[in-house]
């Protein structure tokens, strides 16, 4: 294999993977023509995987109508790497059902062929995109929406009545370090469906629940219902929490754990703090301030002891006032 170096486009990249002498179904390469990305053809598996691990492609077309390149295995390689297998890859398959069939079991993302009428195979080959948007923009474990589609949730209620909210877990850390990343694993999801449940219940599609990573969490809702909505998850999450620690620990209210000096100091219950950011008294033009402002807040709630909802009452001109011009509320311990 000859060392290649990746091309530097401004468009992001789509790998084709096809013999030089080949050319692909007039709508295939009409669609690919269309779409915005720099096409990087490629003749072998071994340039196929070096340019899909160098630089994550947008999607990759994979011609499977002749033998050349053994291109069902291609299709496994690229799906099997965890790096590389959350690429669409569209397979352009012979005609037949078999060879469709034997396309999808190496876990092709779609697959058309020449004998399918032209509207489907755009439609199949749009609905792949799509799919594979909605899944990479997911958090694996909760399944919410991760951070460009809370950036965009955001930018959308801009000009409406809303608040951004920062939720995050106080002494998850040392949770995880005493009962194992599973039960962390655990905890994580069990707050995802408290928040998710909570806003779709009280708000419907007004609201919105996004998973940052890890422990932290937004939830947009509209302005009004700031105290209801988060006294509501508080006040459940308090509840709820508790009997996810072992009997003891759960009546004593701590554990003894080790600090990062390795000196044991007893560690309360898990709380939950969120921060509150508002248009209220704020103009807002862009979701980067919305975010900064809302991981600030979340910052402050977590000085604050048991758990508690912290709102910013601040206005544009005063954006540099201490904490004490600061409103909290909220269930405490």
């Amino acid at each position: 294999m000859t060392d290649k170096s990746l091309p530097t486009p401004q468009l992001p990249i789509a790998l084709l993977l096809q013999p030089a002498d080949v050319a692909l179904p007039p709508v295939v390469a009409g669609w690919v023509g269309h779409q915005p990305v720099t096409v990087v053809p490629v003749t072998s598996i071994d340039d196929l995987m070096v340019y899909a691990l160098r630089s994550r492609p947008r999607f990759i077309v994979i011609d499977g109508r002749t033998p050349v390149n053994d291109p069902l295995q291609a299709c496994r390689k690229i799906k099997r790497d965890p790096y590389t297998g959350v690429v669409p890859v569209i397979y352009v398959a012979p005609d037949g059902l078999r060879p469709r069939i034997e396309a999808l079991e190496s876990l092709a993302d779609e697959v058309v062929s020449a004998e399918m009428h032209e509207s489907e195979t755009r439609t199949r080959l749009r609905c792949a995109i799509i799919r594979s948007d909605r899944d990479v923009n997911v958090h694996p474990s909760t399944r919410l929406p991760g951070a460009p589609a809370i950036h965009d949730a955001i930018r959308e209620r801009l000009d409406t009545p809303f608040a951004a909210c920062y939720a995050d877990l106080d002494h998850f850390k040392e949770f995880n370090d005493r009962y194992s990343y599973v039960e962390g694993d655990r905890v994580i999801r069990l707050l995802a469906a408290l928040l998710h449940d909570t806003v779709r219940g009280m708000v419907g599609d007004e609201g919105f629940v996004g998973h940052i990573g890890g422990d932290d969490f937004i939830f947009l809702i509209p302005r009004d219902r700031v105290d209801d909505v988060c006294s509501e998850i508080v006040q459940t999450f308090d509840t709820l929490i508790a009997y996810q620690y072992s009997e003891n620990d759960r009546r004593a209210g701590y554990f003894f754990g080790k600090d990062r000096r390795g000196q044991l100091h007893r560690v309360p219950l898990m709380t939950l703090s969120i921060g509150v950011v508002t248009n209220e008294r704020r103009t807002f033009t862009q979701s980067v301030a919305v975010s900064a402002l809302a991981t600030e807040m979340k910052t402050y709630a977590k000085t604050l002891p048991g758990s508690v909802y912290a709102v910013d009452r601040r206005t544009d001109d005063r954006s540099e006032a201490s904490t004490s011009q600061l409103t909290e509320t909220g269930a405490r311990q």
